[in-house]
């Protein structure tokens, strides 16, 4: 007989490739935390620095330009594919760090009255060609801080897009033919708990001291893209060591061919796909940005003794705390083997989600409220990965999404403005709603990611990524500044009242109605609903394996 000696991989080790999952998780939640640093200060930015709602979702909306309009992610798919994941994967945090710092100084005192504010004052009001197109990310009148730091947007958001794409094919490198839908799941669960990060400590850090400075939110945001970065570089080594056990070369052997687009391009599935994708980002993330001010407009807020807990700063930390342990027993829930302790685990879950509840309604935040956005995701994301491993039903999952993302999005519309004046019951209905709505988008990361290399060849993974994550952020530049467009439009009282002096700009930043952009939310989520339909119908037609389990 002849002894054959086996080598281990990296990869074959449960405990290796998690950890290479945590590496990319935890750089993906310091990037989750920069992409919505101001979306809880929204109405700070408006009264120190001047951002009426148009202003704001253009410079919103100015994080995917360059990824849309030429094309970044596009070449950022034959780099992943060309140069490898372990590369990307450093160049995109290079990349974040620079757009962060830019952004970082176009809202500090320093850049107000500077020779730089005067020349963005004075230039890029006209654009030729992107202007005639309606597509420019700049305007006349616009502030010019919000130009310059539309500037530095733009290119960290080159670099957390790479960043999201080479992160979905290191996890497919890592996982296939393993729990890939839980690690996908997994990853994405604790990435977006830098949802609630930035919605808890945004408007912490921009109080500060009591003196209010909207600069010092975003340099909490620098710092994290900072050890972004080093997770990336450690990911690098590891990454690296895989591929030495493996003999396989980063670099291709075969050059990208252009007509390795129009492979992808060609199937109706991926299509489908790509679509669902930009409908349902579109309808979450945009809403993300205004979210924290759509509740201040819609609940009633009492005033905090400024002496008490719960106006100080030790009761931020304290409900951050607990937030991770809801976060974290939710999440652990899934792995008990047995049945006794999911069920502890679960309940510890929820007996601190309800005391995170409580200090948010005592606290009387906004910001707190929303923070609970990513919990429930993170507690049943796994749970979603799991089924689709072991069982499949990923088309179907999209459709429950789409139905429920549908029903969020018209309570927040509709009920809740019933309930202004109701402060507990207006509390509540925002908190199971905003739970529900991130569950909804669980179910992206869980039943759509792990379904791409079903639909693709191996070897063009990285350009189908790419292609999936440009058609979705065409949707991602546009929904921010229609939402800040649409808020103008449908409240002329309130512009009108602070042009002529009857309010103040910090009056009108909580008094819009948002009733016009939640419903034109919530028609993406019928428009996903029925493409859920088509993409079931198709998947049982060309057998493309959706709807059937990833484990073999």
């Amino acid at each position: 007989m002849t002894n054959q000696v086996v080598t281990k991989k990296l990869s074959d080790s449960a405990g290796m490739r998690w950890t290479a999952l945590l590496l990319l998780a935890l750089a993906m939640f310091c990037s989750y935390i920069f992409m919505d640093i101001l979306s809880p200060i929204k109405s700070l930015m408006e009264s120190t620095r001047g951002w009426d709602s148009t202003a704001f979702g253009t410079m919103q909306g100015s994080e995917t330009f360059l990824n849309v309009f030429v094309f970044f992610l596009i070449f950022a798919g034959i780099i992943l594919d060309k140069m490898g994941v372990r590369f990307t994967a450093v160049l995109s945090g290079i990349v974040m760090l620079v757009g962060a710092t830019i952004n970082w100084y176009a809202v500090t005192e320093a850049f107000q009255g500077s020779a730089l504010e005067t020349w963005f004052t004075n230039h890029l009001n006209y654009i030729p060609g992107f202007d005639e197109l309606g597509i420019s990310p700049f305007y006349e009148g616009m502030p010019a801080s919000a130009k310059f730091s539309a500037v530095g947007f733009m290119i960290f958001g080159c670099g957390v897009e790479m960043a999201g794409i080479t992160v979905s094919r290191g996890i497919v490198k890592w996982f296939k033919g393993r729990e890939m839908a839980l690690a996908m799941g997994s990853e994405m669960a604790l990435a977006r708990l830098g949802v609630a990060t930035c919605m808890i400590f945004s408007p912490v850090f921009a109080k500060w001291g009591g003196v209010i400075d909207v600069s010092r939110s975003v340099a909490f945001g620098v710092v994290l893209l900072l050890i972004a970065l080093i997770m990336f570089i450690v990911y690098f080594f590891m990454d690296k060591k895989l591929d030495a056990q493996t003999g396989e070369a980063e670099e291709k052997d075969d050059p990208f061919k252009v007509s390795d687009i129009g492979k992808i391009l060609t199937s109706s599935g991926f299509w489908l796909v790509a679509l669902l994708c930009v409908l349902y980002y579109s309808a979450i993330f945009p809403f993300q940005k205004y979210a924290v001010n759509m509740l201040e407009c819609n609940l009633t807020f009492t005033e905090v003794d400024p002496s008490s807990f719960w106006a100080g700063g030790t009761v931020t930390v304290v409900q951050y705390i607990i937030m991770l342990v809801v976060a974290a027993t939710s999440f652990a829930s899934n792995f008990m083997k047995k049945r006794s302790n999911e069920i502890v685990f679960s309940l510890v879950a929820v007996l601190f989600l309800v005391v995170y509840c409580y200090m948010g309604y005592m606290r009387q935040s906004a910001e707190a409220v929303f923070a609970v956005f990513p919990l429930l995701a993170v507690a049943i994301t796994p749970k979603l990965g799991k089924v689709v491993d072991n069982k499949g039903k990923a088309a179907t999952m999209l459709i429950c999404g789409s139905v429920l993302l549908i029903a969020c999005h018209l309570t927040f519309a509709f009920i809740l403005p019933m309930f202004k004046g109701s402060v507990v019951g207006g509390f509540v209905l925002a908190y199971l709603t905003i739970l529900v709505l991130g569950a909804s988008f669980s179910l992206v990361p869980a039943s759509l990611w792990p379904s791409v290399p079903k639909l693709v060849d191996a070897k063009i993974i990285g350009s189908a990524y790419a292609l999936i994550f440009w058609i979705q952020n065409i949707g991602l530049w546009l929904f921010p500044l229609l939402i800040g467009k649409v808020l103008d439009k449908t409240n002329p009282d309130i512009i009108a009242a602070v042009e002529n002096g009857t309010m103040t700009s910090a009056e009108a930043a909580t008094s819009y109605n948002y009733t016009a952009p939640l419903v034109m939310l919530a028609c993406l989520g019928v428009a996903a609903l029925i493409l859920g339909f088509v993409l079931k119908a198709i998947d049982a037609k060309k057998h493309y394996g959706l709807e059937e389990p990833n484990k073999k």
